[in-house]
C-alpha cells in the first residue's frame, strides 16, 4: 500500500500532490517544533527546511520526540533530517544549524517558502519572522508559550489579534501595532493560566508541547489542502 494512501482517501489525490509541491520552514525543533516536523513529514510535504542551533540534552527527553539516550549530544537538525528521510525518503530536507536573527535572517531565507511554522522560544526571532512574512506575504503559524502549562485541552488555533492572557502574544501584538504590521498571523495559544512554581527553570511535560506542534501541522496541512 502506498505510504499516503490513507491520507489520499481523506483529502483526495490532488490535495496530496499539492502537499508534495510545498515547502515549509520550521523554526525551532524542540517540544513543539519536533511534533510539527513529524506530522508534516507523515503528511507528504515535499520540502522541509529545519532551523535550530541547539544540541539534544538529557533534559529534553521528557518532551522532545527526537530526544533519546542515543541522541544526546547530537545536533537537533541532523537528527531530524535523518528521521524525516526514514519516514519519507522523497522529502527534500534542508537543515540550517543557526539562530535566526535580524542580521542573518534574510541570508538564511533564500529558498522559496510557502509556509513558516514558528516554534522557537526567542521573542526577537518571532518578531523578525513576522516582519519577514509581512514583507514577503508568506503564510505563518506561530506557537505561543507552552511552558508551565498542564492542560492541552486549553490549546486553540487563533489569530494573534484575538489572543488573551499569553505574555508572548501580548509583546508581539504591541510590536505589530507599533510597526503597522497588518499580516494575518495565526497562533497556537493556551487559555490556561501558567502553573506557578518557585524555580526559575520553565516547567514542561510530554503532552502540551506535543499537542501544540500537532495543531500547527494540522493547520498548515488543512490550509494547503483548502487552497483554491
Amino acid at each position: 500500500m502506498d505510504a499516503w494512501n490513507r491520507l489520499e482517501l481523506l483529502v483526495g489525490k490532488d490535495a496530496c500532490e499539492k502537499l508534495q509541491s510545498k515547502t515549509v520552514l520550521i523554526v525551532g525543533l524542540g517540544g513543539v517544533g519536533g511534533y510539527t516536523v513529524e506530522a508534516l513529514a507523515r503528511s507528504g510535504i515535499g520540502t522541509l527546511i529545519l532551523v535550530d542551533y541547539d544540541v539534544i540534552e538529557e533534559s529534553n527527553i521528557n518532551r522532545q520526540l527526537i530526544a533519546l539516550q542515543s541522541t544526546i549530544g547530537h545536533k537537533k537538525t541532523e537528527m531530524w533530517q535523518a528521521r524525516v528521510k526514514e519516514i519519507n525518503p522523497s522529502c527534500k530536507v534542508l537543515i540550517k544549524d543557526v539562530l535566526l536573527t535580524k542580521d542573518n535572517l534574510l541570508e538564511e531565507m533564500q529558498e522559496k517558502i510557502d509556509y513558516i511554522v514558528d516554534a522557537c522560544d526567542t521573542i526577537a526571532t518571532k518578531m523578525e519572522l513576522i516582519r519577514y512574512c509581512e514583507k514577503n506575504d508568506t503564510k505563518m503559524i506561530s506557537s505561543m508559550g507552552m511552558g508551565n502549562k498542564l492542560d492541552p485541552s486549553k490549546l486553540s488555533i487563533i489569530e494573534i489579534t484575538k489572543t488573551s492572557y499569553d505574555p508572548i502574544a501580548k509583546i508581539l501584538r504591541k510590536m505589530m501595532r507599533e510597526e503597522n504590521i497588518t499580516k494575518k498571523i495565526i497562533t497556537v495559544c493556551s487559555t490556561e493560566q501558567p502553573v506557578t512554581h518557585s524555580k526559575q527553570t520553565i516547567a514542561s511535560n510530554a503532552f502540551v508541547p506535543a499537542v501544540a506542534g500537532l495543531l500547527c501541522a494540522s493547520y498548515v496541512v488543512q490550509d494547503i489542502v483548502g487552497e483554491k
